[in-house]
């Protein structure tokens, strides 16, 4: 299942025109915020499909039956960019567990490209409830490697995968591969150039949050 945010008008339009506009993206720090925003929102969202169970809240003047969250998710990120993503999440679902990710491209002589995982630190996920994020879906190879290789140590309840802005093909790919997911977006943009980059996208994502890397 594949839910959009821009379907329907909401304030999280605002915060990803704002994270697209060019202008707005020289002020850092409003760019990492407004990707937090987006994951407090996305987080929300996805809140609606969990379980809740009635609990008695005792106020102080009486008793309130009130229906709380049965199970907070493990919070998966990929990192540099997911992570003030990441952050939203964990400002809603604030008792969650959390767990981080490092994959990059080694471009090839052909300028073809493959995805190496670089570092992994998680807690036990089995039978756990898991959110992914990442803020952009460009080819979805990267976190399809990921995913499925959680997939292969965890006999994970239910996957989420997060995205803010995600191309076309990187939602075939993550669907194709990983069809138990369920995947949650901001925007989708149907334009991917030669050197995967999402178009009209926003830029690169990790270097507008934190500046330009040299390796």
């Amino acid at each position: 299942m594949i839910h959009i945010l821009t379907k329907e008008n909401s304030i999280a339009n605002h915060f990803i025109s704002e994270l697209r506009d060019k202008e707005i993206q020289k002020d850092s720090m409003r760019f990492r915020r407004n990707i937090e925003r987006l994951g407090e929102v996305m987080a929300y969202e996805i809140s609606k499909t969990f379980t809740y169970s009635p609990e008695e809240i005792e106020t102080p003047l009486g008793v309130a039956e009130m229906h709380t969250l049965q199970e907070q998710p493990v919070l998966i990120t990929l990192i540099r960019a997911g992570l003030p993503f990441h952050q939203g999440f964990l400002n809603i679902f604030d008792r969650a567990e959390s767990g981080f990710i490092a994959a990059h491209r080694h471009t090839k002589k052909s300028g073809e490209f493959e995805i190496h995982r670089k570092y992994q630190n998680t807690p036990n996920l089995d039978e756990r409830i898991v959110i992914v994020s990442d803020p952009m879906l460009a080819t979805g190879k990267s976190l399809v490697l990921c995913c499925k290789e959680l997939l292969s140590e965890y006999n994970i309840k239910e996957l989420h995968i997060a995205s803010i802005i995600a191309s076309q093909e990187g939602v075939d790919h993550v669907r194709a591969f990983i069809p138990e997911a369920q995947i949650w977006l901001g925007d989708v943009d149907n334009e991917l150039t030669s050197k995967s980059y999402i178009v009209p996208g926003l830029g690169d994502a990790g270097d507008l949050a934190y500046g330009t890397k040299e390796h």
